[in-house]
């Protein structure tokens, strides 16, 4: 029977706790690794020879993997053995792979190495997937546990044919039960919580009145000459530091061997037996919140592609005082006319059309608490409330150019309708303004129909530039596809059929045009959809349309304040590029 020195002991991972990302590691799922000697590392570094610390030996046992730490004499071995000492360092690792799982659970796996952490990472156990450190085959983990209790200075005896612990045989020969015992009258969810608590539990620190039970029996000198006696206990956790008072909130083993022990024998919940030892506040002990989607908020906005389609399709320049002069051939007067020898030749006449667009200022003012964006530290609050001003100012911009902001003329906020003209109620040289009433009583698809004919009675006036993109509703763009014959086969199965049959390019839809209405020559008209080729509506703009952001800091009132602003002009260039088709009640 062999007596080997160790420098510390503890848990290297613990069974049947519940991982941060769904998974458990379940009892015996290292149970090869019984006895087995592998390295000691510094913080799961591979790229230095000197980070090998020592080794350790494994012991599975029903609570978990315990391990036993052996220091190598190097420099950085010793310094860590110190750091040990000191209370420095609070935490040891495994790194596992080959790992099999059932479900959500970790039913076996192979232990590569021990390491000592600065901290362990979660309660009880967490796996995190890495692949730098992968084997032949399967999954690479590292394992942190933070329920550890790690015992420095002890001697391990050793025999080939066992590596069981002094506490183990006693209860092989005597009636009294062990914690294991009455851990496996437990039933699985009870499992669960338990070992979370006891997990977060050990987590803070332990008082020096506190006994904790080292697992063997030690006689070791440290360099101070320190000498630990068999049988000696451990007044604190070696990796984490010593408080003078019990803090709040905070179980001691002896606590939690009652609880257990309650909680056997009462059909009492393990909830109702916790609040019985004192803790109200047991929802302090689940897991914080976390977002799947990361840690910036994301935003709740309206359907935004519309603006994409339409800001990448308009046509831009480089200055912002529009002017566009036509002449219109329209009329009689116009006309070639043909000659009679001996009558007076005619002069033509015909009429000039002009207006000009002058810029308006379109901006979005936002301010922050100077203390609020200090403390947002788990991402760039700033960079992601500048992210939110730009796109809703560009959302602002092609909203009035398309339909007007739809702000009252009151309203000191209001775009101003003659710097950013709105193509629904430009003027008729401009925009074609396609009216269909509809009767009392008609049906969907009666609308989709006088919608489809005042559309295709509109396109012989129409002078835009090459195929136009029709911007409607989501409801009008529903009835349509929900149209059938008298077969019930659907007349227009999907949107390019109904755009060849509109002869458009695409369909857009935009909901800020949903219920849109003006009143003209006291009837009242509802947008129904808006048909215009993009590049014939111009938004011009100082140096290029620069967007531009500016910050400042009230001085007064701590505060952050951000505003981003752009002065442009819009308006349609080309007479008749566009179709309005509007819809009023039958008189």
């Amino acid at each position: 029977m062999a007596k080997l020195k160790y420098d510390f002991a503890g848990w290297a991972t613990m069974n049947n706790i519940l991982c941060a990302d769904g998974r458990t590691i379940r009892k015996d799922a290292f149970k090869d690794d019984n006895g087995r000697k592998v390295p000691l590392v510094w913080n799961h570094q591979h790229n230095d020879p000197d980070n090998v610390l020592g080794h350790a030996l494994l012991e599975n046992r029903p609570e978990g993997v315990w391990a036993y730490g052996f220091f190598n004499s190097n420099p950085k071995s010793q310094r860590a053995k110190q750091m040990l000492k000191n209370g420095d360092i609070d935490g040891m690792s495994i790194m596992a792979n080959r790992l099999q799982q059932v479900g959500s659970n970790v039913v076996h796996g192979v232990i590569r190495e021990v390491s000592l952490v600065l901290s362990g990472a979660n309660p009880g156990a967490l796996i995190e997937e890495v692949v730098a450190h992968s084997d032949e085959d399967g999954t690479t983990a590292e394992i942190y546990n933070s329920a550890i209790g790690l015992y420095e200075g002890g001697e391990l005896e050793h025999a080939e044919e066992t590596t069981m612990n002094e506490k183990e045989k006693k209860s092989e020969t005597s009636n009294e039960e062990t914690v294991a015992d009455v851990i496996n009258t437990m039933n699985e969810k009870q499992k669960n919580a338990m070992f979370y608590m006891i997990g977060e539990a050990l987590k803070e620190k332990l008082p020096d009145d506190e006994e904790e039970e080292t697992s063997t029996t030690a006689e070791h000198s440290d360099e101070s000459g320190e000498t630990f006696e068999e049988g000696n206990i451990m007044h604190h956790n070696v990796f984490e530091g010593v408080s003078e008072a019990k803090p709040e909130n905070v179980l001691t083993h002896a606590e939690q061997l009652e609880i257990i022990n309650d909680a056997r024998k009462h059909s009492d919940s393990l909830k109702e037996t916790v609040l019985a030892h004192g803790i109200e506040q047991v929802d302090w002990l689940f897991p914080e919140a976390k977002n799947p989607l990361g840690n910036t908020p994301g935003f709740v906005t309206r359907q935004m592609d519309w603006v994409n389609v339409f800001k990448n399709a308009v046509h831009h320049t480089p200055f912002s005082r529009v002017k566009s002069m036509f002449a219109d051939l329209t009329e009689d007067e116009a006309r070639a006319l043909g000659y009679i020898k001996g009558k007076m030749k005619k002069e033509q006449v015909f009429t000039l059309l002009k207006r000009t667009t002058d810029p308006t200022t379109v901006y979005k003012k936002q301010k922050m608490h100077r203390d609020d964006v200090l403390d947002i530290t788990d991402f760039d609050v700033v960079a992601w409330l500048k992210s939110e001003m730009r796109f809703m100012l560009d959302e602002e911009i092609y909203r009035a150019a398309l339909v007007g902001d739809g702000r009252l003329s009151s309203s000191d906020d209001k775009i101003s309708e003659t710097n950013i003209r709105p193509i629904w109620t430009d003027d008729d040289l401009y925009t074609i303004h396609a009216v269909y009433q509809n009767a009392a009583g008609a049906t969907a698809d009666d609308n989709c129909k006088a919608f489809i004919r005042a559309a295709a009675k509109a396109r012989k006036d129409y002078r835009g530039s090459g195929s136009p993109i029709l911007f409607t509703t989501e409801d009008l763009l529903s009835d349509f596809l929900l149209m059938t014959d008298t077969t019930g086969r659907d007349l227009y199965p999907d949107e390019a059929t109904l755009a060849r049959k509109l002869r458009v390019s695409r369909i857009v839809t935009v909901p800020v045009m949903e219920g849109l209405t003006r009143e003209v020559t006291s009837k009242t008209r509802t947008l129904q959809g808006i048909i215009v080729n993009p590049v014939d509506y111009n938004i011009g703009a100082d140096r290029g349309g620069a967007v531009n952001m500016f910050d400042d800091f009230d001085i007064n009132y701590n505060q952050m304040i951000y505003l981003i602003e752009t002065r442009c002009s819009g308006a349609l260039i080309r007479p008749y590029s566009a179709i309005a088709i509007e819809s009023e009640p039958q008189a």
